[in-house]
């Protein structure tokens, strides 16, 4: 798939493609690695053939912890870390159950929502039956 935003940096063509409501993945066409973080180099062999692909949305979860707030800060939340099926790692929140019964080895699937004050972020949700 070719980059439909050409003329921006990767960080903000990934962006643009969240606001499309799509989650896009760099491949390198080199050593067909998947990458992320946006970058203009593939972070396994160092090419610059890296291209726009659709992701899977799905993942599993490798690591969660809680982040405790007071309920007039907005409450507790979960930070996740979660390896995608291409491959890649990355930062993010499972939503749709509380932050403590998030569970490593859990099934999760994309979720692009509309966060007042931040615009589009991609989230996971779990998915039918859970995890390990």
């Amino acid at each position: 798939m070719t980059n439909a935003f050409s003329g921006s940096g990767p960080d903000a063509v990934f962006a643009a493609y969240l606001a499309d409501g799509r989650f896009m993945l760099q491949q390198c066409d080199d050593c067909k690695k998947h990458v992320f973080y946006p970058r203009v180099l593939c972070s396994h062999c160092g090419s610059p053939k890296l291209t726009w692909q659709p992701a899977s949305d799905q993942g599993t979860v490798y690591s969660t912890t809680v982040v405790r707030r007071k309920p007039e800060q907005g409450g507790d939340y979960n930070v996740a870390l979660v390896d995608l099926s291409e491959g890649p790692r990355m930062m993010s929140r499972v939503d749709g159950l509380a932050p403590h019964e998030v569970m490593i080895g859990m099934d999760v699937r994309v979720k692009i929502i509309d966060e007042p004050g931040h615009g589009k972020l991609l989230v996971f949700m779990p998915t039918q039956g859970g995890g390990a």
